[in-house]
């Protein structure tokens, strides 16, 4: 009798039945909007549950809304309705999380769009397959703005200065309050990070620019847009890239000797001791600079290097020399690539 009581109290009563589920997916919550030209790029998490806690079954139609209102509660203009990648099972037999789908969508703007005032807002609703949704998903802004086409011909080459960017020049319209800018960016082979290498404003002499900040003997890729740039009063300015220009690929193989030594002079000394002559001139002033090679020539000789190893100071003292002897000096200079100058301006001494 016990034993029929223990079993009874082990058994739980059933609760009310559930409602059946509506299997309508939650709203997103985290669409972004990036805007590069006339286009803006839409990115959002496909939801993977439905508004009562169920995991999605099936998924209909996504709608694309676009507004110029500062809130927007109702879908504005439906840019366009998009099919819905389905949320992917684990494959795991345990009750596991459906894995993330991003959901994408790249607008065209119409000249409207590009010009108006306010900005643009963005939303997103996800329906199942009976066209119901659960509303409209967080707003995404993007900026408003007019934006200009890529500088045409644009041209990288390397010289001693660094990495010379040309193009042909926009001409920017009269725009009160607006100005614009060309962005060079650079992207190392390899790699998969932009780096902005300058910027210039976009007038009509402005058509090239020299990158000094690189690393020689490697591959990069460089492209440019023009950036509308609109100051907003107790906010950063606004800032629109256009389209982007062809990109260009160029190594950078650095051929280019340091700058010629100057300054060279030559002074005996060795009364009462033994004889020598110093060197000196004014110092490079490359980055790369490795150091420097000392040259001697007696009168109708071949001029003989002195010096095994680079000398590093923009100095030198020549003690093999013999008395009643004039000797002619020249010094170049040599980058750690071993690229070497041209021979700096003599300089001569005699040896009493």
């Amino acid at each position: 009798m016990a034993a029929a009581l223990m079993m009874l109290s082990g058994c739980a009563r059933p609760g009310p039945p559930l409602p059946p589920s509506l299997e309508t997916p939650k709203p997103v919550t985290d669409l972004r909007a990036t805007r590069k030209g006339d286009k803006v790029y839409l990115r959002w998490t496909v939801p993977t549950l439905t508004t009562d806690g169920q995991s999605v079954r099936n998924l209909g139609r996504t709608r694309i809304c676009r507004s110029y209102d500062a809130e927007m509660k109702r879908c504005g203009t439906v840019v366009s309705e998009v099919s819905t990648p389905l949320p992917q099972e684990s494959g795991k037999k345990e009750k596991t999380a459906a894995q993330k789908v991003e959901g994408s969508y790249v607008d065209t703007l119409p000249d409207e769009a590009q010009s108006a005032g306010s900005g643009i807002l963005y939303a997103v609703s996800v329906a199942n397959s009976d066209g119901r949704d659960a509303g409209l998903s967080n707003l995404a802004p993007a900026p408003s703005g007019v934006t200009l086409p890529p500088p045409g011909d644009f041209q990288a080459r390397a010289s001693a200065e660094g990495i010379t960017l040309s193009w042909s020049a926009v001409a920017p319209p009269a725009s009160l309050g607006t100005h614009f800018v060309y962005r060079i960016y650079r992207q190392q082979e390899g790699s998969k990070q932009d780096v902005v290498a300058g910027e210039v404003p976009v007038e009509a002499s402005a058509s090239e620019f020299v990158d000094r900040n690189f690393e020689w003997e490697k591959t990069y890729f460089y492209r440019a847009d023009v950036v509308t740039i609109t100051p907003q009063e107790g906010k950063p300015d606004l800032q629109v890239e256009g389209e982007d220009s062809a990109a260009v690929k160029i190594f950078a193989d650095d051929v280019f000797p340091p700058g010629v030594p100057s300054g060279l002079q030559a002074v005996f000394s060795g009364v009462g001791q033994q004889p020598f002559i110093d060197l000196l001139w004014a110092p490079g002033t490359e980055a790369d600079l490795a150091g420097y090679n000392v040259y001697r020539r007696e009168e109708g000789g071949q001029a003989v290097k002195l010096n095994k190893e680079a000398v590093k100071t923009p100095a030198y003292r020549d003690s093999a020399v013999q008395s009643g002897k004039t000797y002619f000096y020249a010094v170049t200079a040599v980058d750690v690539r071993g690229n070497e100058s041209g021979r700096s301006e003599e300089a001569s001494e005699q040896v009493p």
